[in-house]
């Protein structure tokens, strides 16, 4: 009697413990509790700050603050560079460009540290009306003719919401109370988000319909034939250096091929112009800016393949010119890419 008692503990031990391991796999491959909670959406951008935070050290790195931040910062005791972990970004494409929100509305989740109560009291302060939802309460906050939604999903997690109607702050609160299921989230996310790298620190998926100007994007004046029907999963992943993925899902391998070619004899001329001595950006402007050590660096790291329909640009990113675009990125002038073919 005893033996087979100690075998039933043992098996139930051996259950319980395969389980264990089944659902941290399971949390293991699903993605970010910040992106699940996102609504239905074109597309979703995620960063994890954390990581980014102890690679560039922006966070040490002085910001001139605008009035209303400073404001907001003196309320809450938030402040972004400092106390944000995580970011998580929904893009809703709007049916009319011309309304108040534009060619895209957002959906956005935040984690990081947040003293809910002082956050709450600003909230309530500049809203001047609320909605109770499941529990939530809903601040409604006028900006520029949209409304902007805000809610307090727990102690360090916000959400909020310029779309035109409540119905995605009302889906952020509902798949917050079912956070736990690990393929719980989007259908983007279900469909998409296994082509992003293990170990991102910041990834984005959807699709390039987005607007981009009429004739689509160009770089140094050549236009790229993206397709508006593709997919691109972009990320960073931080394994000792910061490395760049972009992934491009066409609708056919002669689309890929298309695009892996443009890039291709874009990377050749960029490159050549990079390791030349006096090279520079280029462009409409006669201003001379040469290429630094890191922008050098970043260029001749940049490959670009294609696997049957997909085309892939990979890149490794210099810590330098990383803590640059996060810490001043207004002084990052010289990318010679625009909507017109003119740099900026």
């Amino acid at each position: 009697m005893t033996h087979r008692r100690t075998k039933l503990s043992i098996a139930i031990v051996i259950v319980v413990l395969l389980l264990l391991a089944g659902a941290i796999y399971l949390r293991k491959e699903a993605p970010p509790e910040a992106a699940r909670l996102l609504p239905e959406s074109d597309g979703v951008v995620y960063f994890n700050l954390r990581p980014l935070r102890s690679a560039t050290h922006f966070d040490q790195h002085p910001v001139q603050h605008s009035p209303e931040y400073q404001q907001f910062i003196n309320a809450t005791g938030i402040q972004f560079e400092r106390d944000l972990d995580e970011a998580a970004f929904a893009l809703h494409r709007m049916k009319n460009p011309h309304g108040p929100n534009g060619s895209v509305a957002f959906s956005e989740v935040f984690v990081g540290h947040f003293d809910g109560r002082k956050l709450g009291q600003y909230l309530a302060g500049v809203a001047p009306s609320q909605e109770n939802y499941a529990g939530h309460t809903i601040y409604n906050i006028p900006s520029e003719g949209r409304t902007v939604r805000v809610t307090l999903l727990g102690y360090d997690i916000v959400a909020v919401s310029n779309t035109p109607s409540p119905e995605q702050i009302h889906s952020m609160i509902d798949r917050y109370r079912t956070a736990a299921l690990p393929f719980s989230g989007s259908s983007i996310l279900s469909k998409q988000y296994s082509h992003v790298p293990l170990l991102s620190i910041a990834w984005g998926l959807g699709q390039i319909a987005l607007p981009l100007g009429a004739n689509g994007p160009r770089v140094m004046g050549i236009r790229l034939p993206l397709p508006v029907d593709a997919t691109f999963i972009a990320s960073l992943t931080w394994i000792g250096k910061v490395h760049l993925r972009v992934e491009e899902i066409a609708p056919s391998d002669g689309a890929a091929a298309d695009t892996t070619e443009s890039l291709q004899t874009i990377l050749t001329l960029v490159k050549s112009m990079a390791n030349t001595t006096g090279g520079t950006t280029g462009g409409a402007s006669s201003e001379t800016q040469p290429f630094d050590t890191d922008a050098r660096a970043l260029i001749n790291s940049i490959e670009v393949e294609r696997h049957r329909n997909q085309a892939v640009l990979t890149a490794t990113i210099p810590t330098g010119l990383l803590q640059r675009m996060i810490s001043s990125p207004q002084d990052l002038k010289s990318l010679p890419v625009s909507n017109s073919g003119k740099t900026p």
